[in-house]
């Protein structure tokens, strides 16, 4: 099954994504994670994707479709195989890219679970997470704090507030998304592959809602 993850900036679609990769056997494509690779290793590609993620303006769709595909032609993927989506398609262009792609490949995106949030949740969400620079790990100022201030219960790595995470450029990042994204939502509707989950659900009850609509 091939599932995309649909929603504004911290809807939840990583916190959902991690936990189907746990429990379920499934690869994930992130845009996201593959742009902060290239930007921590200074490739040619993360530095042009850092000019853009700096100003939570999204990355050219061409950067992204070609990099999504490479990705995705790598992945280790068996016959029961979910590969899940997230952070992409962002705007129509990427999702008709998507969907010739996948024609040439012989597959299809079989679904979509669109998240469902109220924007101040998600700028409460989003200004408030601290990441790890050294395992990746998320973390919550209110939410789901670590066991030492600061500090990475995995690694011990310090804690840091991404640059993309402060106020103004979030409400960028969710205008931008409202005015390219959300057609996407009809788009996924009328070819009746639209899942709704009401993303201000706690982790739990949103995997438990993924796996109850998804049996659907």
């Amino acid at each position: 099954m091939n599932i995309i993850l649909l929603g504004p900036p911290g809807a939840g679609k990583g916190t959902l994504s991690s936990k189907i990769l746990k429990e379920k056997n499934a690869v994930q494509i992130a845009t996201g994670d593959i742009f902060r690779y290239n930007i921590s290793n200074k490739t040619e590609l993360g530095m042009k994707a850092k000019s853009f993620m700096d100003r939570g303006d999204l990355v050219p769709d061409e950067l992204t479709i070609d990099l999504v595909w490479d990705t995705f032609d790598k992945l280790d993927k068996e016959e029961n195989t979910i590969v899940l989506f997230d952070g992409f398609p962002r705007n129509m262009k990427q999702a008709k890219a998507l969907d010739c792609g996948m024609e040439e490949r012989n597959t299809e995106i079989s679904k979509v679970v669109y998240f469902n949030v109220d924007s101040q949740i998600l700028i409460d969400r989003i200004t408030g997470r601290r990441v790890c620079p050294d395992c990746g790990e998320t973390y919550h100022i209110k939410n789901h704090k670590p066991e030492k201030e600061g500090i990475c219960d995995r690694c011990g790595g310090k804690l840091i507030q991404r640059n993309d995470d402060n106020y103004e450029t979030v409400k960028n990042r969710i205008n931008i998304y409202n005015e390219q994204t959300s057609p996407l939502i009809d788009y996924y509707k009328e070819a009746g592959k639209l899942i709704t989950i009401d993303g201000a659900k706690t982790p739990e009850e949103v995997f438990n809602e993924f796996n109850n609509k998804l049996g659907e």
